[in-house]
């Protein structure tokens, strides 16, 4: 048996809160990694449809081995996400994150299109412009096209350090992926693969698959995990203050991470309940905002939770390997492999019908399962 003692397990606190009221409390340069989804200003309703199936010969669908089912709604998940001006909302938000980062921490920003670029301009006042280290482009390509412009098929990952000369980047730990030529660069490179670029391709979340929690506009975990491995410790205590789904505390969890996760929404804190699970997370509600039932309070309405319990312990500043120093892989290009399918933006008209894309493929022994679809396959919008 060995005397090791075995890494004490990671631990989650959930908040239900305005983050404005909760994040000044927090104490300065406590968190080593922080990222957030804000919603993306898209002016529309964001919206999730549960649904659940039952046989029925004379139902409104077409399942495995061309059994009929009825469709039977049993709730939606929605948030409004218009914002008059969105920098004025979102900027006092971006100055406590640079407030809360530790000295060696990373800040990502994930957003789309329509704010991108104004968010840049306001990290690079707060953060300054030098500790901007890379834009990342989620890619993906799936549902409709647009016949009157370019199709939108990518999220935009801002990352600033704070502090330029001094950050975590895990090279090491980086995943690695294939190469489109494997035969152009030997057989022990080709089996080791290459690290990914500032361009990530990677599907949604499958409307079918076992990650999906049905929170509108959930992000891939392994787009996460990515950002969590490479860019902080085992025993690191992150943070994400539009939490949405839980999908980032999920990979800080499952990573050895600790972490702090804040959203407003009642549902978004009952998904992240259910989903981190397995981590004992404690739950709180702060000010006026009220936990749904079936959630548990563990601290008085009113009071901001105390960062101590989830306080990390200061490890040693090790000096990271910037990106630009990571050693070149080969000189053939190296192209991103292909994704799986991902769904259209909101906005995109659907000149191609999605009905059979966003329509889910039932099995026969599985009837009774609840089943989550959108009211369209929608790219994620906004938080988690």
């Amino acid at each position: 048996m060995s005397d090791e003692a075995a890494p004490p397990r990671p631990r989650a606190r959930i908040v239900l809160a305005d983050n404005m009221d909760l994040l000044p409390g927090l104490p300065a340069g406590g968190f080593s990694l922080i990222y957030i989804d804000p919603p993306f200003n898209t002016g529309q309703t964001q919206r999730r449809a549960q649904l659940r199936t039952v046989r029925d010969a004379e139902g409104d669908r077409t399942g495995f081995k061309g059994q009929r089912y009825r469709t039977i709604k049993l709730g939606e998940r929605h948030y409004a996400d218009v914002f008059d001006d969105y920098l004025e909302f979102l900027w006092p938000r971006l100055e406590q994150a640079h407030r809360l980062l530790a000295a060696d921490g990373s800040f990502f920003l994930h957003l789309d299109y329509r704010e991108v670029h104004y968010a840049k301009i306001a990290c690079d006042q707060i953060f300054g412009r030098e500790c901007f280290m890379n834009e990342i482009v989620w890619s993906y390509d799936y549902g409709g096209r647009s016949k009157s412009r370019w199709s939108a098929k990518h999220d935009n990952i801002l990352w600033y350090a704070r502090d330029p000369a001094r950050y975590t980047f895990q090279y090491e730990a980086i995943d690695r992926i294939p190469y489109m030529a494997p035969g152009l660069v030997g057989p022990e490179k080709a089996a080791r693969g290459k690290t990914p670029t500032d361009v990530w391709w990677q599907t949604i979340v499958s409307p079918q698959g076992r990650e999906k929690t049905g929170y509108p506009t959930q992000k891939p975990l392994k787009i996460l995990e990515r950002i969590v491995v490479v860019h902080s410790r085992p025993g690191d205590l992150l943070l994400d203050f539009f939490a949405g789904s839980g999908s980032f505390g999920e990979a800080a969890l499952r990573h050895g991470r600790d972490v702090v996760l804040v959203d407003q929404n009642p549902e978004a804190v009952e998904v992240m309940r259910r989903r981190l699970g397995f981590a004992a997370p404690t739950i709180e509600a702060l000010g006026s905002l009220t936990l749904l039932p079936s959630e548990t309070v563990t601290a008085p309405p009113g009071e901001a939770p105390a960062a101590e319990p989830l306080a990390a312990e200061s490890a040693a500043t090790l000096e990271p390997t910037r990106q630009d120093e990571a050693p070149a892989e080969s000189t053939v290009e190296d192209r991103p492999a292909a994704a799986s399918p991902e769904p259209a933006r909101q906005d995109d008209a659907p000149e191609e019908s999605l009905a059979d894309e966003a329509e889910v493929t039932l099995a026969a022994e599985t009837s009774e399962t609840p089943v989550i679809v959108g009211e369209s396959p929608a790219a994620a919008e906004e938080a988690g």
